[in-house]
């Protein structure tokens, strides 16, 4: 059989590298998108280190034609595209929601929602005219999905729009065998999120601060995983991958 081909966007840290290890481990070849070689470069290296191929590939979110030319790139290599993880994403200052600049709430919607909509069309294009047909498509959510934090206006709008997307592309891709979900992840440990463990840790909805407990990234990776490796006739349409004892779920 020939090799399952995934992309995942922000390949080069956090739940990207995770999801992405995890994906090699389980016979996926994964072309590592991401702004940085050499971040990219040293997930190829973790990966093959237990024998998973992959391919680096610098792309920018932001671009539109650099987004183009990571699809074209991974055709041009390999043929077809069978899972895509839209990844990759950014927040914006926590600053009062009055003081957010439009700059800065257009780079977060660039980013976070209409990257993964040209990620999601590309890959419409691709599975739909391949042989086999069909592929899955899985979107990064967020904790944020559901429920703000304080000061976080442009991500969480993008992580509610995402909801949208996953849903209504789910919906376009059933004439073509294209299954579309989405992780909603909560305090994975990345490099985003040492602030939550660091000195008075993140603003709280009272008004104080405090540290919160994390999880392990490779949990979040192991579920995309888990999506990934599902035949086309069933979905994991959303999953909550979160820290146990997060604030989170209660009040307070």
């Amino acid at each position: 059989m020939t090799a399952k081909i995934a992309i995942v966007t922000g390949a080069g840290t956090g739940v990207g590298r995770a999801a992405a290890l995890a994906l090699m481990n389980t016979g996926f070849t994964v072309v590592l998108a991401g702004r940085r070689l050499e971040m990219l470069q040293e997930t190829q290296k973790l990966g093959a280190a237990s024998g998973g191929k992959s391919l680096p590939v610098t792309a920018d979110m932001q671009d539109p034609a650099s987004i183009a030319a990571l699809f074209a790139k991974t055709v041009q290599e390999f043929g077809r595209l069978d899972v895509l993880f839209n990844n990759a994403g950014m927040g914006a200052p926590a600053i009062p929601f009055e003081d957010l600049g439009l700059e800065q709430w257009k780079a977060v919607v660039d980013t976070n929602l209409t990257a993964p909509f040209l990620c999601t069309q590309h890959a419409f294009r691709i599975m739909k005219d391949q042989t086999p047909r069909g592929g899955r498509i899985i979107n990064n959510g967020s904790i944020s999905a559901h429920a703000p934090r304080p000061f976080s206006a442009a991500y969480t709008s993008t992580k509610h729009a995402i909801t949208g997307l996953t849903k209504a592309s789910n919906l376009d891709g059933r004439a073509y065998d294209i299954a579309v979900g989405q992780v909603d992840i909560g305090n994975a440990a990345t490099p985003m999120t040492d602030r939550m463990v660091n000195g008075p840790g993140v603003l709280q909805p009272d008004g104080t601060s405090k540290q919160e407990p994390r999880m392990d990234a490779k949990a979040v990776g192991d579920a995309v995983a888990y999506m990934a490796g599902l035949p086309l006739d069933a979905n994991v349409l959303t999953m909550t991958v979160m820290a146990t004892k997060m604030p989170f779920v209660g009040r307070g």
